[in-house]
């Protein structure tokens, strides 16, 4: 049974299992809020340039308010800001219903909401992610993180089928009444949380990022995990390739719902059998071999010719980036000192935001001059090398240990 999924952080922590039930309700509620403002987006002006803008819309303020969110998290109590940036969730959720049930038919206003809404998020996000490593003992933060993601990856599968027959039958109107529905789900689980003071002095503003860059370039433990994030989606990231691929290689229009799926389901099954992961010694190992397997994965998809065996390329890869992931996120907040924690998960938001939208690009770029097979294989390649160099010169985070089993009954 250690294998499966380990979900002894439910059984160990009241509050991390309402936390968990509420944010997996958000979640969810966010992805049927994706489907609806980008459906009501195209419906207001069948340009792909408006959707297109509904990413800069969210990712914006998801960056430059990530990294105030990483600073107030490490001067404020961490429960009331997230408390604080929920409520302005529900409230944009709401409001965004109630522009959709007047029939406003602005998209200014629908934009702007989404980036409202963004901002909210990236103020909250580097605390939430900080709660885990208080509610938990240590040697079940990794088996939380991995909880966590397994909600979000359930959520992003279920989630747009789930919006796509609501807006079908009911209009997005629906969607955002749920998701505003969700978020209160979500209040719940944050506002039975204790206290989460953070341990340190730190004022919002410039200089407080600054020492926050400085801890991060002096801990080669945490810089190097969020490095091998940085490597393994610049350097690999295949998404804006499957179009080119499915129709210039196998001439299968299903090939490319295919290549989306197989990633997601290598994921699920990853997180499955994410008992063994969470209960490894060595997280920093773990997170290192993942990593190089996800390039390997991705370059053995660029080369591979029957549809059969690119899809079980992706399926490996899409299981190397889970395991990759929750390792990261342990390492993450176990290594760093509760004084920092708030203002170093707001860089790891940010990359995690922001690193596979450039690596989608980078990788466009380089099959637009030569070929979607070779910017595959390329990428792939600079993804394992890149991890191979840094394993081997960092030798701390290949080390990297936390306890695995319990200490106190």
């Amino acid at each position: 049974m250690k294998l499966f999924i380990d979900v002894r952080p439910l059984r160990a922590s009241d509050a991390f299992r309402r936390l968990w039930i509420g944010s997996t309700a958000s979640v969810l509620g966010g992805q049927l809020t994706v489907v609806a403002v980008l459906t009501q987006v195209w419906q207001l002006t069948e340009s792909t340039v408006a959707v297109g803008a509904i990413g800069i819309a969210q990712a914006a303020p998801m960056v430059v308010f990530g990294l105030l969110g990483g600073t107030l998290a490490d001067t404020v109590d961490r429960r009331r800001l997230v408390l604080i940036t929920t409520v302005g969730q529900v409230v944009t959720a709401a409001l965004l219903a109630a522009q959709a049930l007047l029939g406003f038919e602005s998209l200014a206003v629908v934009l702007g909401l989404v980036g409202v809404q963004a901002t909210f998020s990236g103020l909250g996000a580097p605390a939430r992610k900080t709660f885990a490593v208080r509610l938990l003992p240590e040697h079940l933060v990794r088996a939380g993180i991995a909880l966590n993601h397994i909600s979000f990856q359930a959520a992003m599968l279920v989630g747009p089928a789930i919006a796509g027959v609501i807006t079908a039958q009911w209009g997005v109107a629906t969607c955002y009444v749920i998701d505003a529905f969700t978020f209160t789900i979500g209040l719940y689980g944050v506002v039975k949380l204790p206290s989460m003071l953070p341990e340190g002095s730190a004022r919002p503003g410039l200089r407080a990022i600054g020492e926050g860059m400085r801890f991060l370039a002096g801990q080669r433990v945490v810089r190097g995990a969020l490095v091998t994030d940085v490597i393994a989606t610049v350097f690999a990231m295949p998404i804006a390739l499957f179009p080119a691929i499915a129709d210039e290689r196998f001439g299968r229009p299903e090939a490319l719902g295919l290549f989306m799926s197989a990633i997601a389901v290598g994921g699920i099954t990853a997180s499955a059998a994410s008992g063994v992961v969470t209960r490894a010694r060595q997280p920093g190992a773990v997170m290192l071999v993942a990593a190089g397997v996800w390039g390997a994965g991705l370059a053995g998809f660029g080369v591979a010719q029957p549809l059969w065996l690119g899809v079980a390329c992706l399926v490996v890869a899409g299981a190397a980036d889970t395991i990759s992931v929750i390792s990261r996120g342990a390492i993450v907040q176990i290594a760093t000192p509760d004084a920092y924690r708030g203002r170093v998960s707001a860089v790891e938001h940010i990359i995690g935001v922001s690193g596979p939208d450039v690596g989608n690009f980078r990788a466009g770029l380089v099959a637009g001059g030569s070929s979607p097979a070779f910017a595959l294989v390329s990428g792939g390649a600079l993804c394992v090398a890149g991890v191979a160099y840094l394993a081997g010169r960092n030798k701390p985070l290949r080390r990297f240990s936390t306890p695995v089993e319990e200490t106190v009954h």
